[in-house]
């Protein structure tokens, strides 16, 4: 697989998480990695069964505001002329006012609602063409940075470095599959076809004498929750034997990941830095929370990464 050539040459020096604090996370991680790639080990797993799994959303990059979200708000502006009652009509009338977190008040159900109006009736080589460009110039509210440099440095080093000892990785999000897959290979060094996500149906339809797929105004599959360990079987076919989230909708994908047999490790990114980010967790976000998922891993010993104390630096810049 290929992968991009500055993240690849992490894994090459000496200290391959160069933005982790020395403690209890890195070093679970670094120990499980030996643990299981040691030839003759007790514990060694085959490389073909070195499957890691990542959340996206708050696990690879910030949530705060919500990447696709801002996205499909852009793309209801955009198309606004064409529906005039959208003025008068949420949660579209708080999106075109520019109040798009009202808009989202409405949590997965007005999110939903905004992707289907915005992202439906295009063919997916248009909508990959619409995202690829709107994430080429977009930039986040709060930091003036492009949302593609507003990933988690540590975690870039993490996936380079489970590369590097023989693991394949793969994006497992409630976020649109297409989506992500437009950027995941470039930002993540992960391909298309290693990314798991919410869809919307598509059809097949010949326009102009051409085969085309067409993204229709109705949901798929749901890959947050209960989901992710479906959709982990429906695209992987094996059990993860490492899994890394940082929400309760992450919550049954560690769990799936904890139940095999064998070496498992599952880690949780809490999100404890203000300064540098923003601290979150139980009650303090309509996205991203992190209540239960925190409670059980701390009950069952899974690694929990505090932002502000387990990593030296957070984003790149």
């Amino acid at each position: 697989m290929n992968q991009p050539s500055d993240r690849s040459s992490i894994a090459a020096t000496a200290d391959p998480l160069p933005s982790w604090n020395d403690g209890r996370a890195r070093q679970s991680i670094v120990d499980f990695v030996a643990m299981v790639t040691k030839p003759g080990s007790l514990h060694f797993v085959p490389m073909a069964e070195r499957i890691a799994l990542f959340d996206n959303d708050g696990t690879l990059w910030a949530e705060q505001p919500m990447v696709q979200a801002m996205f499909a708000c852009d793309r209801i502006r955009h198309l606004a002329p064409q529906h005039p009652h959208w003025k008068t009509r949420e949660p579209f009338a708080s999106v075109l006012r520019g109040d798009e977190e009202s808009a989202l008040a409405g949590g997965e159900q007005a999110l939903v609602e905004i992707a289907m109006a915005s992202h439906a009736g295009t063919t997916t080589e248009d909508f990959a063409r619409f995202v690829g460009a709107w994430i080429a110039a977009a930039r986040h509210p709060n930091t003036g940075k492009l949302y593609t440099e507003m990933v988690y440095q540590p975690m870039l080093e993490l996936l380079a470095y489970l590369r590097a000892n023989g693991f394949k990785t793969f994006i497992v999000s409630a976020g649109g599959i297409e989506f992500m897959r437009v950027f995941s290979e470039r930002v993540y060094g992960v391909p298309p076809e290693q990314v798991i996500g919410t869809s919307i149906r598509t059809k097949f339809e010949v326009r102009d004498g051409k085969p085309v797929l067409v993204r229709l105004p109705e949901i798929n599959f749901i890959d947050d929750g209960e989901g992710k360990p479906v959709g982990i079987q429906m695209h992987i076919g094996r059990r993860p034997i490492a899994a890394f989230g940082n929400a309760d909708g992450d919550l049954q994908m560690l769990q799936w990941t904890a139940s095999g047999d064998g070496p498992r490790f599952c880690l949780y990114v809490h999100h404890t830095d203000a300064d540098r980010e923003w601290a979150y967790d139980r009650k303090s976000s309509s996205f991203g929370r992190l209540d239960k998922g925190l409670d059980e891993a701390r009950a069952k010993g899974w690694t929990i990464v505090d932002m502000k104390n387990d990593w030296k630096t957070i984003f790149k810049f």
